[in-house]
């Protein structure tokens, strides 16, 4: 994999995607699955609001609409926000190798034990990212609390 990827760039894909999210009403967290060159795979947001299924989070979209891949290890999965254990689980079940993160201070995630496994993790720290779900949060804690499990 190339250390001179535009990961902002790349971002920028699951940002759009985010905010599509949000536009339909729903959690506004965006994903993308690149090649080792930034060639886009798929790109996905997450749709538990949408299609009132509680498994299409936005990585597990992305990866969907990637396709069948031969093999994973040379993959970037970029996601807007730190993904849960569900997602990391994705992840690690097919070995993807780099995980490029907006932001984790909304929500941290699974990082640690996705470093743990050897998956390289690049977080970029992105205030947009941040902004975006806060704001959501803010607005929608009820919906929020049931995304990452924590209602009542």
């Amino acid at each position: 994999m190339s250390d001179t990827l535009n990961y902002r760039a790349l971002l920028q894909v699951a940002l759009d995607q985010a905010r599509q999210g949000l536009e339909e009403g729903g959690i506004p967290i965006g994903a993308a699955l690149f090649d080792a060159n930034g060639t886009l795979l798929g790109a996905g947001h997450n749709r538990r609001i949408q299609e009132d299924d509680p498994s299409v989070h936005a990585e597990t979209d992305a990866f969907r609409k990637a396709g069948r891949q031969r093999r994973y290890g040379d993959k970037i999965m970029v996601t807007t926000l730190a993904p849960c254990l569900y997602c990391c689980g994705l992840v690690r079940q097919f070995r993807i190798g780099t995980v490029v993160v907006g932001e984790s201070e909304n929500f941290p995630g699974g990082l640690d034990e996705l470093r743990d496994h050897g998956v390289r993790v690049i977080e970029l720290d992105d205030p947009d990212c941040r902004a975006l779900l806060a704001d959501y949060i803010r607005a929608h804690p009820d919906i929020w609390n049931e995304d990452i499990g924590e209602a009542d």
